[in-house]
């Protein structure tokens, strides 16, 4: 009996609406999760984003959670993160969020978490692509049909939960936010100008179609150009599902997840309320560790991915990690990256300073090559390579580093090299990059 067809990505089910993400697969997934749920009745929320197929989508994953005799309730448009925090604050079995995050319109997807808030787990996945794709007429009988209901104030109580963790007065400070015309375009505004913040906010009027559409953290120019030209304080960049965000400081800079999470750990060691020390991927700025270094903050290493940061989180008990793109966790919020929340625990750590004072880190340049080969596994014997590559990265100690990495799902191979000038960062990679393709093209 062959595998069944692999679904799951490292983010979810993705990819066109209509196309791979369908009605029927909707339908399947939802009833399949709900079968596998361990739950007699399973409680099931889903939010999703803008997409203009979100609601398409939304009654099909619906109709298959009823099928598989659970409850569906539709929390409408909310950011991802919302759907783990919801799923824990109201005692339910499942979430789903309905989404391609900084995808274009075409695309959607979806994403399910457990009860405690975190990402399916790999062999759940495996068992749910398992039901799907068995015939119906080999499957256990569902019991009862279950319920689809709207789940009413669902957005206040994603609000009740960030201002309860955050108890911090933004009297007089003025905000830009750029929604991406994505799921946060209520929601965001609506926590800011809560907590007294003077909020300017675009990327807000979705239609369907325009969502991550020059606007968000994928494109930061027109937040950046408001902050100067409003006299801002800071201004945040969301992503079209609201888990990630970047910031532009009050000069127009922008500053990335590294720059962040680098005030959110000094600031949450001065106060004694940070738990360990901090996970990030391979990704990560050299300049990010050497602040981390001086700070005294021990820091782990994962591979890319936000759900190997959580990993890792949980694997060492610590309670903050993140991404240079802008997934920041912080578990005292939720075990998932939540892109709002993240833009609050700045607030939090700045307390009235202006961002780019308090940004310690001072970051390398960077230059990341992708180069195409005949097979990205051949990269394990790729001896050359090897050779180059240790050599370039004792040239750099303490200095720099080298990083190189076959593509998960493309023929590439990814050389990332960071280097103290631009110049010696380019020739590094020069070097590597001609040896990738004598070696492996």
């Amino acid at each position: 009996m062959s595998d069944p067809p692999k679904l799951f990505g490292t983010d979810g089910v993705r990819g066109v609406a209509g196309d791979l993400v369908s009605a029927e697969l909707a339908v399947a997934l939802g009833r399949a999760a709900a079968e596998e749920c361990e739950a007699e009745r399973p409680q099931v929320v889903i939010v999703r984003d803008t997409r203009e197929s979100g609601p398409m989508l939304e009654a099909a994953l619906a109709a298959g959670v009823a099928q598989g005799g659970g409850d569906a309730w539709l929390a409408g448009v909310l950011p991802t993160p919302a759907a783990s925090i919801l799923v824990r604050r109201l005692g339910l079995d499942l979430a789903a969020a309905i989404t391609a995050s900084h995808n274009p319109w075409r695309d959607n997807g979806i994403k399910l978490f457990g009860a405690d808030g975190r990402k399916l787990a790999d062999p759940i996945e495996a068992a749910i692509e398992a039901r799907i794709a068995t015939p119906a007429g080999d499957r256990p009988r569902a019991g009862a049909l279950g319920r689809v209901r709207s789940l009413e104030g669902a957005r206040d109580d994603y609000l009740r939960e960030l201002a309860s963790a955050f108890r911090i007065d933004l009297s007089g400070t003025r905000v830009v936010l750029d929604c991406a015309q994505g799921a946060t375009y209520r929601a965001a505004p609506e926590i800011f100008a809560r907590l007294g913040a003077d909020v300017d906010a675009i990327g807000a009027d979705p239609d369907g179609r325009n969502i991550n559409e020059g606007f968000g953290s994928t494109a930061p120019q027109a937040v950046a150009e408001r902050v100067v030209a409003s006299q801002a304080a800071i201004g945040f960049a969301f992503d079209g599902d609201g888990d990630r965000v970047i910031a532009i400081d009050s000069t127009g800079s922008v500053r990335d997840g590294d720059e962040l999470l680098c005030v959110c750990a000094e600031h949450l060691r001065s106060s004694g309320r940070l738990d360990g020390g901090v996970a990030v991927t391979v990704m990560s700025n050299y300049g990010f560790h050497r602040a981390m270094t001086d700070a005294g903050v021990e820091v782990a290493t994962t591979p890319v991915g936000d759900r190997h940061v959580i990993a890792a989180l949980a694997e060492r008990g610590w309670t903050l990690g993140g991404e240079q793109s802008g997934h920041l966790i912080w578990t005292e919020l939720g075990p998932t990256g939540d892109g709002i929340g993240a833009a609050l625990l700045v607030m939090a750590a700045l307390a009235g300073r202006d961002l780019g004072a308090a940004v310690s880190m001072r970051k390398l340049p960077q230059l990341l090559r992708n180069v195409r080969v005949a097979d990205r596994a051949a990269i394990d014997g790729a001896t050359e390579l090897h050779a180059a590559a240790e050599r370039e990265r004792a040239a750099l100690e303490g200095r720099g580093r080298v990083l190189i990495r076959p593509s998960g799902t493309e023929p590439l191979v990814r050389v990332m090299v960071e280097a103290p000038t631009e110049d010696e960062c380019e020739a590094v990679c020069s070097r590597l990059v001609e040896v990738v393709e004598r070696e492996l093209t």
